[in-house]
């Protein structure tokens, strides 16, 4: 049997069907890491996309519910060259097809991932269908693609109410706009109580609880299609320390006045070198983001740049002058690796216990 991967731009990769075997539409991105496969398809941030990985080998360590970055496959779609059948998670997992099997996800092996990846570099990322038919035609390519809408890709992957991770010294607030379970892990291996609260909860029900710091965390899609929420944002800087990650550090650049753009590719992958200016250190990050935030709107009286990435300088990381505020592109909890910036999260406990200590900073 064969499968087809067409795209916007009317290429077409032929390859053979593994997975749920079927008809997907998605956006097409590629990841540049070497291992993780299993945290890539469960990390939220991939909703609505159809991923490319450029690793030629994917499947041959299995899969294992360790490392599972949410409660299944996000992801419409997997793209890889070679697929490795019959490997057993070594916890005691699924071999990866049973694993795509039993949460519908489509892919299509024996693709040259290469060529696939040269076309979005050069183009841009685009939209796409994995699908049987040999010959979708003009108007069906048309039909499925218009079909497809990333828009409000946070609403289906945030939480529908709080819930609540290990009890234990410092209280941190999570607004869910797809969060991974690293992220939670890396807060409460902090002796932090980690509140997960909906996406498009109020300041109010945030604060009722009385945290310590509030994170804003990963998510898919465009950051400006939660304009509704900045407000909300723009009232719980002013109140306790803030992090954000990814997606919330976008959106915590939106509201401090800053402005976003969509990036032609987007970084994707573990191996991402980026500076941090203050150190004079360049660490190697894990990424998953399709927009960035632009550094010449930064209000630099009160945000100072702190991190840049060393491949095209785009901004990585600021931090506010007056406020115990900062933000990071790229993901710290590094799911799958690198470790290189976990520290990050010690920075937000030690402001956050600061806080603490001092009950209350001048936010004016």
């Amino acid at each position: 049997m064969k499968a087809y991967l067409v795209l916007e731009d009317g290429s077409v990769f032929e390859g053979k069907p593994f997975g749920e075997i079927g008809e997907t539409v998605g956006e097409i991105v590629f990841n540049t890491g070497m291992t993780g496969y299993q945290e890539i398809l469960t990390d939220p941030s991939y909703e609505g996309q159809i991923v490319v990985m450029t690793y030629p080998l994917i499947g041959n360590y299995g899969v294992s519910d360790e490392h599972g970055e949410s409660i299944k496959p996000r992801v419409k779609g997997f793209v890889v060259r070679e697929f490795y059948r019959d490997a057993i998670g070594w916890q005691g997992g699924d071999d990866i097809e049973k694993y795509m099997k039993k949460y519908g996800i489509v892919g299509i092996e024996d693709v040259d991932t290469r060529a696939l990846t040269r076309i979005i570099r050069e183009k841009g990322t685009m939209k796409g269908v994995i699908t049987l038919r040999e010959n979708l035609g003009k108007e069906a390519l048309k039909a499925l693609l218009d079909g497809f809408n990333n828009s409000g890709a946070v609403t289906r992957v945030t939480t529908d109410e709080v819930y609540y991770v290990k009890p234990k010294c410092l209280n941190v607030a999570v607004l869910d706009f797809g969060v991974k379970k690293s992220i939670i892990h890396s807060l409460s291996s902090r002796y932090c109580n980690v509140n997960i609260f909906p996406a498009f909860a109020s300041p109010k029900q945030v604060l009722s609880l009385n945290p310590d710091g509030i994170l804003l965390s990963n998510g898919p899609g465009d950051p400006k299609d939660l304009l509704s929420i900045l407000d909300n944002i723009k009232e719980l800087l002013h109140k306790k320390p803030v992090m954000g990650i990814c997606l919330g550090y976008q959106l915590l650049a939106l509201a401090l006045g800053a402005d976003t753009s969509k990036m032609k590719y987007g970084h994707r992958g573990c191996n991402h070198p980026v500076k941090d200016l203050k150190q004079g250190k360049v660490y190697i990050t894990s990424q998953n983001h399709g927009y960035m935030v632009d550094a010449g709107s930064l209000n630099t009286d009160r945000l100072e740049v702190t991190h840049i990435n060393v491949n095209d300088g785009t901004l990585e990381g600021f931090r506010h002058r007056h406020l115990p505020v900062f933000g990071v592109q790229f993901h710290p909890e590094a799911a799958p690796g690198p470790q290189d910036t976990q520290h990050l999260f010690d920075e937000f406990i030690a402001v956050m216990e600061k806080h603490r200590r001092e009950k209350q900073y001048n936010y004016a």
